[in-house]
Order: structure tokens, then C-alpha cells, then sequence
């Protein structure tokens, strides 16, 4: 049996902000690598016209990506193996029925798996590139999962954080192996300033990148 490579990690750093993504590649190692995008965006400025005020906040988001010698199919069962698949329909309606804060507490720790976190879907964007390039294109899932608790402790403090959990995890095929990537929640909420959110946002980031590596090492 030969050795498996220990998996590659990097971190990257780019800037949202007006819907405008541009930049250029910075590496920094062969085992980590850090690009900077600048998006041209103003910042904090906000018109009104007919009563409506329009904000633009400029965002540094944080991309983690794991890189793992395995084969796609084993790395994707890495992740499915590490979260819970709960039937989404059955599970809207126990979160509906639920009386209290403690019964719907209940229903999300049944549904989640070891990692905390459940799956609530997936898009296998790689079967539409296949369609024109056949079966040697790159393999490509993105996975939205996430907690349902820890979402409201976040939302709770900053509403904007509705607009990124639950999280993607990005699985993903590229001449040097696999790619497990995640953009970071607290990179996300930094600009917001709430230091609870902040807090709960890291130990998130802490969850999802001890998945990225497990699943990574298999």
C-alpha cells in the first residue's frame, strides 16, 4: 500500500463589493497560496431616489480550499459520510410543528450527522459541463450545509447572515487532485463589527475546515 499525500492547504483572499470581482493570482508556497482580488465598488455610499436608499458595502472574503489525493467519489463520501441527509420535507414540517425553542433544538440535533452540520442540497454542476465535454470534463458538487442553531445565534446578532449560511462547500476536480473550498463565514460578517457573531462565525469556520481535512484525508 503506497502512502497518501498529506492533503494541501490554502487560503484565499479576495474583494466583493457593487457585484464586481477582478484581481490577480499572489502565491506565497507550494502548501499555501493567497490571491488578492480587487473589486472596484464604492464603499458605504448610498443614493436615494423616490424614497429608496441603496448601500454598498465592500467585503474581503476568505477562501479556504483543502486539496486531497483521493479519487472525487472518495472524497464526496468523505463529506456525506461526516453530515446528515435529512428529508427536507419531513423536516420543514417537524420545525413547523415544534411548540418551543427546545423541541425544534431536538429536531435539528437528530438531523445533523458527526460534524454538526446537515445537508440541505447539492448541485452537481459538473453533470451540466459533461453534457457538452463528455466524461473526461472535471467533476464538480457544490453542497450547501449548515446548522440551523448555529445560523440563528449568527442572524440574530447581524440579519445579513442570512445571505450566507447555511454554507457552500465546493468539491471540485483540478490537475493536482481534489479540491474541498470554503469561502469563510467570519470573513463574511467582519465588516459588520459584532463581536458575538464574530465568535460564533470562527467556531463555524473551525467546524467546516476540520470537515474540509477530514474528508480530505478519508
Amino acid at each position: 500500500m503506497t502512502d497518501q499525500a498529506p492533503p494541501r492547504n490554502s487560503r484565499r483572499r479576495f474583494m466583493l463589493g457593487g457585484g464586481l470581482l477582478a484581481g490577480a493570482w499572489l502565491a506565497t508556497s507550494a502548501f499555501s497560496q493567497e490571491e488578492s482580488f480587487v473589486a472596484e465598488a464604492r464603499e458605504g455610499a448610498a443614493s436615494e431616489e423616490g424614497g429608496v436608499s441603496m448601500a454598498t458595502r465592500k467585503i474581503t472574503v476568505e477562501r479556504i480550499s483543502v486539496t486531497s489525493t483521493k479519487s472525487f467519489p472518495e472524497v464526496v463520501a468523505n463529506v456525506e459520510g461526516r453530515i446528515g441527509h435529512p428529508d427536507m420535507n419531513t423536516f420543514r414540517s417537524e420545525i413547523t410543528k415544534a411548540k418551543s425553542f427546545h423541541e425544534v433544538q431536538n429536531v435539528v440535533n437528530k438531523a445533523v450527522g458527526p460534524s454538526g452540520f446537515m445537508e440541505f442540497a447539492r448541485f452537481d454542476l459538473g453533470e451540466i459541463v459533461r453534457k457538452e465535454r463528455g466524461g473526461k470534463a472535471p467533476q464538480v458538487v457544490r453542497l450547501v450545509i449548515g446548522n440551523p442553531l448555529i445560523m440563528k445565534q449568527m442572524v440574530e446578532q447581524v440579519p445579513d447572515a442570512g445571505s450566507y449560511a447555511p454554507v457552500t462547500v465546493l468539491v471540485h476536480e483540478q490537475g493536482d487532485g481534489v479540491h474541498l473550498s470554503y469561502d469563510t463565514m467570519a470573513s463574511f460578517l467582519a465588516p459588520y463589527g459584532n463581536a458575538e457573531a464574530l465568535k460564533v462565525a470562527r467556531e463555524l469556520d473551525a467546524k467546516v475546515e476540520a470537515l474540509l481535512s477530514a474528508a480530505a484525508n478519508g
